[in-house]
């Protein structure tokens, strides 16, 4: 991994694949995943002591199975402020901060201001949350909900494909 004159990382093929394993072994052994990167273990440890650095690497954590806490409702929510002024954003982003529910939150361009992905444990709580947000007066014009019927596809993040060649 060398940084170009912007200071982002180049990463070479082995970084990838320590990355594309991490992503779906966070737990794997240090030499183990030497082993499957065809490196001995000091190196492979310092390339991963370089990708934490850099950011690359933000943090590690488990992938828990909404199904092993029984029936759980899944919505995703299209959401539109009242007004488009700085603390308006401001308002609305600090409110979802502090909902636990609203498990992912993205600012997007386009028709509505942002998506949001809600997990609760069936559509009353979902209905009651949204009416909470309503009654708090945290800016929303309209709202939309999509309730998730099944998950086609939930996969890491495609690192091979996002690397500059």
């Amino acid at each position: 991994m060398t940084k170009t004159r912007s200071e982002t990382p180049r990463l070479d093929a082995r970084d990838i694949k320590i990355l594309a394993i991490l992503q779906r072994e966070g737990r794997i052994p240090k030499a183990a995943l030497a082993e499957r990167v065809n490196l001995s273990a000091t190196p492979c440890w310092e390339r991963l002591r370089r990708l934490e650095e850099a950011g690359i690497i933000q943090s590690y954590g488990a992938q828990i199975s909404l199904k092993a806490f029984g029936p759980v409702a899944i919505v995703f929510v299209e959401i539109e402020i009242e007004s488009h002024r700085s603390e308006d954003f401001s308002r609305f982003e600090h409110a979802v901060a502090r909902i636990p529910e609203i498990v992912e939150c993205w600012a997007v361009g386009g028709g509505i201001d942002y998506l949001c992905k809600v997990v609760v444990r069936n559509l009353t709580d979902y209905q009651a949350l949204i009416e909470r947000m309503l009654g708090d007066q945290v800016g929303i014009r309209r709202y939309y909900s999509y309730v998730v019927t099944s998950a086609v596809k939930n996969e890491p993040m495609p690192v091979n494909l996002l690397v500059q060649p």
